[in-house]
């Protein structure tokens, strides 16, 4: 078999959900080993506070969001989607970016934002073209705002890499990833609850569009106004709270798979209320609390169930959550409350609670790796090609 007609080339989601156990499993214990001083940080242009933020949401984040939206879009309108080399060229483009963040310090400045930049340029280049070249057959209406926040990741990336705007670059890339969070559980979570309780859930463009649009204004957060940006927050949260009053989570949470997905995005609300408060007053939290609600509470309970979900479906397998699958969701909701609840509460032990926390991540995605890496390597069980 040739290289480029390998199983693993066949679509999206499986070298870039490899990629993400493997990230999963790594980025966060070496940061946790860096905190402590076991590990010296990559030297060179960067901190290692940004070292870390920006191989979790772009290291990390991005095998995710790549995967999901390399499948996603080709499904959305309807055609093959990249496969073979082009997958190829970004699998590399990736892994120049990893080598580059790692050691790239003392490189020529050129090579070093090649590196940094030719994965997502690429990646949301291919994506832009996929749903604007296909535009008149995407089934989803909304998609405009891909095609809004998609470039606005790179300005994100860059602000995250700066000096004194690496803040910024951090809060515009939570908000970027929450507006991407927010277009796929109103879709999923339709399509989960119906298809598990046979329930209706509320969708309405009234309120599903607002929704959308306030969190896209809350992407330049970072440069409004106290005021405005208090305002936009709160009512985000509110809108929703109320959405999620109607979405029956009192039927979601009997099942861990979804209750992990309603548990996200309630964490979504309680970060936006942690920033507000943070806008008005000095709170004596422990750590980035708002920022590791987003990671660990959105992207940590979301992102290996949904891994779980797509790795199963498409390659052709029964969506059923067994006792291993619902080990790693208690290990990371585990290491949510390691990370967020207890530095709070015995601060003194915080390097600890880092530890901890980025054990249970790599205890979480070496799990998903162990089980689910086999399984993007092969062909499909139910004979189809992709």
């Amino acid at each position: 078999m040739k290289l480029v007609s390998h199983p693993l080339w066949l679509v999206g989601f499986r070298p870039f959900f490899s990629l993400a156990c493997l990230a999963g499993l790594s980025l966060p214990l070496l940061w946790a080993l860096m905190f402590s001083g076991a590990i010296a940080a990559p030297a060179g242009r960067f901190t290692p506070v940004q070292w870390h933020a920006h191989e979790m949401f772009f290291g990390f984040g991005w095998a995710v969001m790549g995967g999901f939206l390399l499948t996603a879009s080709k499904n959305w309108v309807q055609i093959r989607g990249y496969h073979g080399a082009a997958l190829m060229w970004l699998v590399a483009a990736w892994l120049f970016e990893r080598v580059g963040m790692a050691w790239g310090g003392a490189w020529p400045a050129a090579l070093f934002w090649l590196s940094n930049t030719v994965f997502l340029g690429s990646i949301v280049a291919m994506l832009l073209w996929t749903l604007i070249r296909y535009r008149s057959q995407d089934s989803f209406r909304d998609n405009y705002f891909f095609l809004v926040a998609l470039p606005l990741f790179i300005a994100a990336k860059l602000l995250m890499l700066g000096g004194d705007s690496f803040q910024s670059g951090v809060t515009m890339a939570i908000g970027l990833f929450r507006v991407a969070f927010l277009v796929m559980l109103e879709r999923t979570l339709t399509q989960f609850m119906k298809g598990v309780f046979q329930a209706e859930i509320l969708r309405h463009p009234l309120l599903d569009n607002p929704i959308k649009l306030t969190a896209l204004l809350l992407v330049f957060v970072a440069w409004m106004p106290v005021a405005i940006a208090g305002a936009l927050l709160v009512v985000l949260a509110f809108l929703l709270f109320a959405r999620l009053v109607f979405w029956k989570p009192q039927l979601a949470m009997r099942r861990l798979d979804l209750a992990v997905m309603y548990l996200g995005y309630a964490a979504i609300v309680v970060q936006l209320l942690l920033e507000f408060t943070a806008l008005h007053a000095s709170p004596a939290w422990v750590g980035s609390l708002s920022v590791h609600v987003f990671t660990f509470g959105v992207m940590g309970l979301i992102i290996p169930a949904m891994l779980v979900r797509i790795s199963k479906g498409h390659t052709g397998r029964k969506v059923v959550f067994d006792a291993g699958d619902k080990l790693l969701l208690w290990i990371m909701m585990a290491g949510l409350f390691a990370r967020v609840v207890l530095p709070q509460l015995a601060p003194g032990a915080y390097t600890g609670w880092i530890h901890l926390a980025a054990t249970a991540w790599f205890a979480c995605f070496a799990i998903l790796g162990w089980r689910y890496i086999p399984f993007l390597l092969a062909p499909r069980v139910d004979g189809k090609e992709h």
